[in-house]
């Protein structure tokens, strides 16, 4: 089981995600208000606060939202998670990670503060299944992976 640790969302793309209070997750659409929402496999985007935490140990100073990122979760390995895996937030919301990882561009802030980044390589990627309301501290829980639907 993991926890959401935070939230948030961003107008434009390309820019460091603004934390809120709770985003509004909308079925084969993503996250109202957000610049990546629409009819695509990466409408939100996950990053443990775990791997945040490689970037703070050198030395970068960096909050929710700085990667980009939608949800930043803590308690679940979310780059080890297999394309495919359904992830359970809170009482309504249900995600399917579609992909893992992303083309870095070096153009990024963290990137050219640090000479690295690990959005690129431990950042997730999902489309909405079911919709819903997700708040900083909702519960996390991996419900299935792709070998538990096959048939």
């Amino acid at each position: 089981m993991g926890q959401v640790v935070a939230v948030c969302i961003s107008e434009i793309r390309g820019v460091q995600k603004k934390p809120v209070e709770v985003i509004h997750c909308e079925q084969g659409r993503g996250i109202r208000e957000d610049a990546h929402a629409g009819d695509w496999h990466r409408q939100v985007s996950l990053l443990a606060e775990e791997s945040a935490d490689v970037m703070r140990a050198k030395g970068v100073t960096i909050g929710p939202g700085d990667f980009a990122e939608n949800i930043l979760t803590r308690g679940i390995e979310v780059r080890s998670l297999p394309v495919g895996t359904r992830l359970q937030i809170g009482a309504e919301v249900l995600l399917e990670v579609t992909q893992i990882g992303k083309e870095c561009h070096h153009d990024c802030a963290i990137y050219q503060a640090a000479g690295d980044c690990v959005m690129p390589r431990e950042g997730v990627f999902c489309i909405v299944v079911a919709g819903g309301a997700i708040r900083a501290g909702d519960r996390i829980d991996v419900v299935s992976d792709r070998l538990d639907r096959a048939e």
